[in-house]
């Protein structure tokens, strides 16, 4: 019987305030930056749900909704998954705790044993109205990541 998780069994909260040393010539958070937060968030999440060792094996969404500046807050939480999809949304938090989403990023990692070897992970139990949707949301984008392969992306 395979063994069935939560996603609140996983979730991941990290917290960053944006410095000189994150910032473009711009006054902006770089664009990579935020990329490798969103990376090592999928890689904590993915390896909380599937308990073993994970690699990204693709990022197939980064959306950069609006910038951050130095001196904010940026937030990164995981929200959704299939099997190990995980979709990290940004946001940048004001003083008294207002949230502003600034990214949605989804990635695809997979789990592997200590030969490298892909492992199969556990279930995911969807329950809420919100679970469901984004597990519908995963089944399009992974028939659209098959598609792509097909075609040579």
């Amino acid at each position: 019987m395979r063994k069935m998780k939560h996603m609140e069994d996983s979730r991941t909260e990290n917290t960053y305030l944006i410095m000189n040393k994150h910032i473009n010539g711009y006054g902006r958070l770089f664009g990579g930056v935020l990329m490798q937060w969103i990376d090592e968030m999928a890689g904590i999440v993915a390896y909380r749900h599937a308990g073993t060792i994970v690699t990204t094996a693709c990022v197939d969404n980064l959306n950069f909704k609006a910038g951050a500046y130095l001196g904010d807050t940026v937030v990164l939480t995981y929200v959704g998954r299939t099997s190990m999809e995980v979709r990290i949304d940004t946001y940048v938090e004001s003083p008294d705790g207002t949230r502003k989403v600034i990214n949605r990023a989804y990635e695809v990692m997979v789990a592997l044993d200590q030969n490298d070897n892909k492992v199969e992970v556990p279930g995911l139990i969807v329950e809420t109205e919100s679970e469901k949707a984004e597990w519908l949301g995963a089944q399009k984008r992974n028939a659209l990541r098959k598609e792509r392969r097909i075609e040579g992306y």
